[in-house]
């Protein structure tokens, strides 16, 4: 079972309680509830983001295990049990037409939701979410991260390159030390098969609630070409395309994602 706690620490509410699992949760704002599942990026990126999203939702960001400041129990090991957690959590809550947004890594969370259970989620908005196979068996559709310069990761996740952490070398260590917790995180949860799950485009076609792909027209992580074949495998689902965006459109276009989250939501 789990259970939202009431830490006492300012906007720092809560963590997510149930057998060995420990979530650091933040949650700022009021109005209906809004999900967010952040990406490799962390929670503490999305900072704009969530403050824009805060003006007309309560907004529950979790870290997911392994990310910031959560711990992550040895069995958590696998995008299925986030999906599964994050459900649990909304069935314990009690809560209903949830809005949930997922962003990147956090899409392929949401996604992996929502095609298990929908019936506590009133809308899903996917930013950019990796998750799914579109091309060829040789075809590489989602940039190794992994095997790339840090320059080169900054100029395919933003359109303007200034937009993320720039040199590590220079960056105190701090923060360093938790862009690599959350690195070795994404490792852990999508190394093999690399980034997605084989069968979820084919179960898309479950997801039964208004959905919104928004995609960043300069990401050079996955195409948006890649996000319109997202869009088409969920019935009814529209797509956006935002300009003067890389693959975390979320840092780089705040103020225009949560104006067409709100617009979706309404």
């Amino acid at each position: 079972m789990l259970s939202l706690v009431d830490s006492g620490s300012g906007t720092v509410v809560g963590t997510v309680r149930g057998e060995n699992v420990l979530l650091d949760v933040y949650r700022t704002g009021s109005g209906p509830t809004l999900l967010l599942l952040h990406g490799a990026e962390g929670r503490e990126a999305d900072e704009a983001f969530t403050d824009a999203l805060a003006e007309r939702f309560t907004v529950v960001a979790p870290s997911h295990p392994g990310f910031g400041l959560s711990p992550r129990p040895d069995w958590c090991d696998s995008v299925d049990d986030l999906a599964y957690l994050y459900l649990e959590w909304l069935e314990q809550q009690d809560l209903h037409d949830v809005v949930v947004v997922g962003l990147q890594f956090g899409g392929w969370v949401a996604a992996e939701m929502a095609v298990r259970e929908c019936s506590r989620i009133g809308r899903l908005v996917l930013v950019d979410p990796v998750g799914i196979k579109v091309g060829g068996r040789e075809d590489r559709d989602i940039t190794d991260v992994f095997a790339i310069s840090r320059a080169e990761l900054d100029s395919r996740n933003y359109a303007d390159p200034a937009a993320g952490p720039g040199d590590l070398a220079l960056a105190p260590h701090e923060d360093v030390l938790h862009i690599a917790r959350n690195e070795e995180a994404l490792a852990l949860y999508g190394w093999e098969p690399y980034l997605h799950n084989p069968r979820l485009r084919r179960w898309l076609g479950r997801v039964h609630v208004p959905a919104l792909v928004i995609w960043g027209a300069q990401d050079g992580i996955v195409s948006p070409e890649y996000g319109r074949a997202y869009a088409d495998s969920i019935p009814g689902a529209r797509f956006e395309l935002v300009e003067g965006a890389g693959h975390r459109a979320q840092i780089e276009q705040p103020d225009t994602l949560a104006e067409l989250v709100v617009e979706h939501a309404a």
